[in-house]
């Protein structure tokens, strides 16, 4: 069962593989194209999920103290703060800043085009319940004329 539990919690290797290798591209100056070995993947997965797990219970630490269930972006900070990884706040502050400002972006100038997404798909829909009833509408429409027919010649 703890087999299940590590492959629940393991995180996606492509996705780990590709940031490692941004960022090692970054850090070398070399231009040739870089390769890990499956174990050092793996390496760099498991330090990522146990950081991961570190950092998300100190956060929840700090929750719990402040007398909250959920965890704010706030409490994640505070709890880098904790773990004595303080170079992280700025760069992270930042960007939550930017993904802040997008959000807000989207919520004032996107709210008519949400609207209007919506009445697309719900034009869609109407549509699409219209073609599907058509065929048997034409059916019962067919159907009527028959025994329209039928009902004369019995008179």
């Amino acid at each position: 069962m703890a087999k299940v539990v590590a492959e629940a919690e393991e995180l996606p290797k492509a996705i780990v593989r590709r940031v490692v290798k941004d960022k090692l591209s970054q850090c070398s100056k070399g231009d040739g194209d870089l390769t890990l070995h499956k174990e050092a993947l793996l390496a760099f997965s498991e330090s990522a999920r146990i950081f991961i797990h570190y950092l998300s219970a100190t956060a929840n630490d700090i929750c719990k103290e402040k007398k909250r269930q959920t965890i704010s972006a706030d409490d994640v900070l505070k709890a880098l703060e904790e773990i004595e990884f303080s170079e992280f706040i700025k760069p992270l502050e930042a960007s939550l800043k930017g993904k802040n400002a997008g959000k807000n972006a989207e919520k004032s100038g996107g709210k008519n085009a949400g609207k209007q997404k919506a009445g697309t798909s719900k034009a869609k829909e109407v549509k699409k319940k219209r073609k599907l009833e058509e065929p048997s509408s034409q059916k019962l429409k067919e159907k009527e004329d028959n025994q329209d027919e039928n009902g004369s010649d019995d008179e």
